[in-house]
C-alpha cells in the first residue's frame, strides 16, 4: 500500500519522487541503486547465509511443503528403515538379503540370518555360496557351540550364534548400520534445486527451450522413480549413474534402502517451488539476469538448506516410525508399493497444478513470520530489493515520473516470478515478448490499497475503450502484495472482482517483477509502445488524462490511420489538500503512535489519550499487536484517531461489528461496520470535503485493524 507525503521532492537517479506520488516512504532508503548513484554497501558473506537460512526455514514450515511431505515420509523415510533387526531381536533380511524360506528344511545346528533354519537342507555349504538371486555373497562359519550362522545380506562372516545349552559364544544379533537415504534424497533436492533456480533459465534461454521443460522433467522423473519402487528391475536401471553416490555410507547392509535416493532427491529440487519472499525474488532475479556471484550462490545454498531441514527431520521421523512399529516391518513390500503409488499421484496433481489449490484453500499460518522478513530493513539492504541494477532494467532511469511527454526508457522488463494468473482463458500465462504489436499498461498494484482503488476507475475504463483498437490495447495488472493476507489467491480474486478488474491479472508473491522494475511504489504504471519499450512512468496517484493522451499517442503510432473513441470521462479523486498519512498498526510500521503504554508486540492494556494531537493515534482497552496490525481482546477495545482529510477508510479483518464515531466541527456521526469475510478496506467517513476531526472505534474482540488511509 502507498504512503502520503511525508517531507521535500526526493531524486531517486532521473526519477523525481513527489509526496503527493504517493511513494512508499519505507522502501525509499537503503538498498536503492542506481548506475550513476553512490555505491551500495555490499553486505557480509555471513549476513547473506544467516538470510537465506532464515528465509529457507520459513519456507520449509509453510504450506508450500505439504505436497512434498508424503513422497519425503515414504521414499525418504519409510524406505531408508533399517531392516537388519526387528525389535524382538529377531534378524530380517527385508529388501536387502535372501529370504530365510530358501533355506527351509535346514537343521537347526544352521542359524540363517540369526534365526534357525527349518526343513530340508539348502544350498550352501561351510566354504559359502552365492546368493541366486542378487549375487550376493553367503558367507557361512562353524561355531564352538555346533551352530552354523549365515549372514545373507553382506557377504560378511555374522557373529557366531550363542550356543543351544548356553555355553560359551557370542551372541549373533549382528544389527545392520542405519540407510543414509534421508539424507541423501535431501541432498539431491538441495543440489538441484540450487542449480536450477540459479542456472535453469538461463540455460532453457540459452538454447531455446520452454522455461517450463525442468518442472515437465521433473514429473517425468517422479513417475519413473514411483514405477520404480513398484517394480524394482527400473529402479535399478535409474540409479546406476548415481550407484557410488548412493552407496555412501551404505556398506553393511543398506545399499539397497539408499538405492535410488539422490536422484529421488534430484527429481524433488526440480518440482520444489518454494513459497514467496524477498530471499527467493532475489535468488530469482540473480538466475534469470545472470548476475551470479559467490554472495548470490551462498544465499540460494543456504536458502536451500533451510528449506530442507524440515523436510530431513519429517524424513528422520518416517524412518523412526517405520523401525518402531511392527505394520511397517511386517508389510515392508506393500509400504514400498505405497510410496511409489503415492508418488505417482504426486507427479499427476503436479500436473494439473492441483496443491497450488490445496494451498490457496490453507490459511497462510507463515504469513505473519514472512512479512516480518519482508519488512526488515538489514534483509532488504542486503538483498537489495527494489534497487538491483541490471541491463534489463538500467535505462528505466530515463524516465521521469509522470512525464507530460512520451520519452524512451528502454525495453521493459520480462513478468517473471509469476505465482498464478487470473483473468486469462485458462489462467495461461502472458509475456510482454507475446504481447508486441499491442501497446501494454504495467500496473502494479494490491487490492486493499485505497491509492490502487482510486486509481483502478481510469484502468478499467481505458481497458474497456481501448483493447479493440487497432491491434489493441492490454492491461497487465501486476498484483504484488502488502500484507499476508493479499498473497492469497482467494482474496485477490475476491478483491478483483469486488473493484471490477477483467483485465489480466499477474499474482507476483515472490516479488520477481516487481524486483525486475526497481518498483517502490502502489500504485505504479508503466506504459510500453508496441514494440516492447517503456515510454512513460507514472508513480502514485493523479496524471490520469496524461497517461490516457499518451496511450492515445501510442496507439496511433501503432496503428496508423485508427480512429480512436472519445476519450474517457472518470473524475479523478485523488485528494489535493494535505491529508494524515497513513497509518499502520504494525509494530514494524508504525511511525504516529501518540498513546499509552509503549507501542510493542504481544498483548497488553491500553489507555487513550485525552488530547489527541493531529495526525496521531492511540488505543484504549486490551490489544494484540504483532506485525501485521492489532487484534481487539477485551470489549472495551478502541481506536482514537485525529485526521486531517475527506473520507477515512481502514482495512479490518475478522467478525464483528465495529461502531465508527466520527467529530468534526462540534458535530458526531456514527456509522457500524459489519466486518466479515477476508480483511478488506472499509469507508469510514465519505465526506463532501476536507475537514479535521476525531475518529473514534469500537472495535469488538477478534477483529484485527491492519492500516487508516485518508484521501
Amino acid at each position: 500500500m502507498t504512503t502520503g507525503p511525508d517531507g521535500p521532492d526526493r531524486t531517486v537517479g532521473a526519477v523525481v519522487v513527489r509526496p503527493s506520488s504517493c511513494a512508499q516512504r519505507r522502501a525509499l532508503g537503503a538498498g536503492w541503486t542506481h548506475p550513476r548513484g553512490p555505491p551500495v554497501r555490499t553486505p557480509g558473506m555471513e549476513t547473506l547465509i544467516v538470510i537465506g537460512l532464515l528465509g529457507g526455514l520459513i519456507t520449509g514450515i509453510s504450506p508450500c511443503i505439504l505436497p512434498m511431505l508424503p513422497v519425503i515420509f515414504f521414499a525418504g523415510g519409510v524406505q531408508g528403515a533399517r531392516t537388519g533387526e526387528t525389535p524382538s531381536g529377531t534378524a530380517e533380511t527385508g529388501t536387502g538379503g535372501v529370504s530365510p524360506g530358501l533355506f527351509a528344511g535346514v537343521p537347526d545346528a544352521v542359524r540363517v540370518g540369526g534365526r534357525p533354519a527349518a526343513g530340508p537342507r539348502g544350498r550352501g555349504g561351510p566354504g559359502g555360496a552365492r546368493e541366486a538371486a542378487g549375487a550376493r555373497e553367503v558367507t557361512a562359519r562353524p561355531t564352538r557351540g555346533g551352530t552354523l550362522a549365515l549372514d545373507l545380506s553382506t557377504g560378511e562372516a555374522a557373529e557366531p550364534a550363542a550356543p543351544a545349552d548356553g555355553g560359551p559364544g557370542r551372541a549373533s544379533r549382528r544389527v545392520a548400520r542405519r540407510s543414509w537415504r534421508p539424507y541423501l534424497v535431501i541432498a539431491g533436492l538441495v543440489l538441484s534445486f540450487s542449480v536450477f533456480t540459479l542456472l535453469g533459465s538461463l540455460l532453457l534461454t540459452a538454447l531455446g527451450l520452454p522455461q517450463d521443460l525442468l518442472r515437465w522433467a521433473g514429473i517425468v522423473l517422479l513417475v519413473a522413480i514411483g514405477v520404480g519402487m513398484i517394480v524394482p528391475r527400473v529402479e535399478e536401471v535409474l540409479e546406476r549413474p548415481f550407484r557410488r553416490i548412493a552407496a555412501l555410507g551404505a556398506r553393511r547392509g543398506a545399499a539397497r534402502q539408499d538405492r535410488g535416493a539422490f536422484v529421488l532427491g534430484l527429481g524433488l529440487g526440480v518440482l520444489y517451488v518454494p513459497c514467496a519472499g524477498p530471499v527467493l525474488a532475489a535468488i530469482t532475479v540473480a538466475g534469470a539476469t545472470g548476475n551470479i556471484g559467490p554472495g548470490t550462490v551462498a544465499l540460494t545454498v543456504s536458502f536451500a538448506v533451510g528449506a530442507a531441514i524440515p523436510l530431513l527431520v519429517f524424513a528422520l521421523a518416517g524412518r523412526r516410525v517405520a523401525e518402531r512399529v511392527r505394520g511397517f516391518q511386517r508389510h515392508t513390500r506393500g509400504i514400498r508399493v505405497t510410496g511409489g503409488v503415492v508418488m505417482i499421484a504426486l507427479a499427476g496433481a503436479l500436473a494439473l497444478n492441483l496443491p497450488a489449490a490445496l494451498q490457496r484453500a490453507l490459511p497462510d499460518y507463515t504469513g505473519a513470520l514472512q512479512q516480518r522478513v519482508d519488512e526488515n530493513d538489514a534483509v532488504r539492504e542486503a538483498l537489495d530489493l527494489g534497487g538491483l541494477v541490471t541491463d534489463e532494467n538500467r535505462e528505466l532511469s530515463n524516465c521521469s515520473n509522470g512525464a507530460p511527454v512520451l520519452e524512451d526508457c528502454g525495453t521493459a522488463p520480462e513478468l517473471r516470478g509469476i505465482d498464478t494468473w487470473l483473468n486469462t482463458p485458462g489462467g495461461e500465462a502472458l509475456t510482454l515478448e507475446g504481447l508486441r504489436g499491442k501497446v501494454v499498461l504495467v500496473d502494479f498494484w494490491t487490492y486493499s490499497c485505497i491509492n490502487c482503488q482510486r486509481a483502478i476507475p481510469h484502468v478499467n475504463a481505458w481497458y474497456d475503450r481501448y483493447r479493440d483498437v487497432g491491434a489493441g490495447f492490454e492491461v497487465v495488472g501486476v498484483h504484488t502484495p502488502e500484507f499476508a493476507f493479499e498473497r492469497e489467491t482467494r482474496n485477490v480474486v475476491a478483491g478483483a472482482r469486488d473493484l471490477g478488474v477483467t483485465y489480466p491479472v499477474a499474482q507476483d508473491n515472490a516479488y520477481a517483477t516487481w524486483t525486475a522494475y526497481r518498483n517502490r511504489y502502489w500504485p505504479a504504471q508503466y506504459l510500453v509502445d508496441a514494440d516492447g519499450t517503456v515510454r512513460h512512468i507514472r508513480f502514485g496517484e493523479g496524471g490520469y488524462e496524461d497517461t490516457e493522451r499518451l496511450v492515445r499517442e501510442l496507439l496511433e503510432d501503432a496503428n496508423p490511420g485508427v480512429e480512436l473513441p472519445e476519450p474517457t470521462a472518470v473524475g479523478d479523486t485523488t485528494p489535493q489538500d494535505e491529508t494524515t498519512p497513513e497509518t499502520y498498526f504494525s509494530i514494524k510500521r508504525v511511525v504516529n503512535y501518540a498513546g499509552e503504554p509503549r507501542y510493542a508486540a504481544g498483548q497488553q492494556d491500553f489507555t487513550l489519550a485525552d488530547d489527541q494531537r493531529q495526525d496521531t493515534f492511540s488505543l484504549g482497552g486490551t490489544w494484540d499487536v504483532d506485525f501485521q496490525g492489532a487484534t481487539a481482546v477485551s470489549d472495551d477495545a478502541r481506536v482514537r484517531l485525529a485526521y486531517r482529510s475527506t473520507d477515512v477508510f481502514t482495512v479490518l479483518g475478522g467478525e464483528g461489528t465495529v461502531t465508527a464515531r466520527v467529530t468534526t466541527d462540534g458535530r458526531t456521526t456514527t456509522r457500524e461496520i459489519d466486518v466479515s469475510g477476508s480483511p478488506t478496506l472499509y469507508p469510514v467517513l465519505e465526506g463532501d470535503g476536507p475537514t479535521e476531526g476525531l475518529v473514534e472505534l469500537d472495535v469488538p474482540p477478534g477483529v484485527q485493524v491492519f492500516t487508516a488511509t485518508f484521501g
